[in-house]
């Protein structure tokens, strides 16, 4: 599903609608971001961008962290990105690099 213009939320605000982390610390914007972009997981958070502004919606960030609560449970999710993967690839070629092999 896609995110509607009409429910759009900026990335910038998105940090107020989450719980706190630890020492009661706000999710970074460039958590949300990256999220969007690069995914966590190989899950990647639905986006939309309106000008120079990306924007998301409260039921994107419950489908992203439903994907994400679904894997940790051991639940089937979709494939990675190909484009996760491959820096999933390019992370382990370097350790291996480094490790002589």
């Amino acid at each position: 599903m896609a995110v509607s213009v009409s429910e759009a939320i900026p990335l910038a605000e998105v940090p107020n609608f989450l719980p706190r982390r630890r020492r009661g610390r706000r999710v970074h914007v460039a958590t949300l971001y990256r999220w969007s972009t690069v995914g966590c997981r190989g899950i990647v958070l639905e986006t939309i961008q309106i000008g120079a502004t990306r924007c998301t919606s409260k039921q994107a960030l419950d489908r992203f962290f439903e994907k994400l609560t679904k894997q940790s449970a051991g639940k089937p999710v979709p494939e990675p990105l190909p484009r996760a993967r491959a820096a999933d690839v390019r992370r382990a070629e370097r350790v291996l690099d480094k490790a002589g092999i």
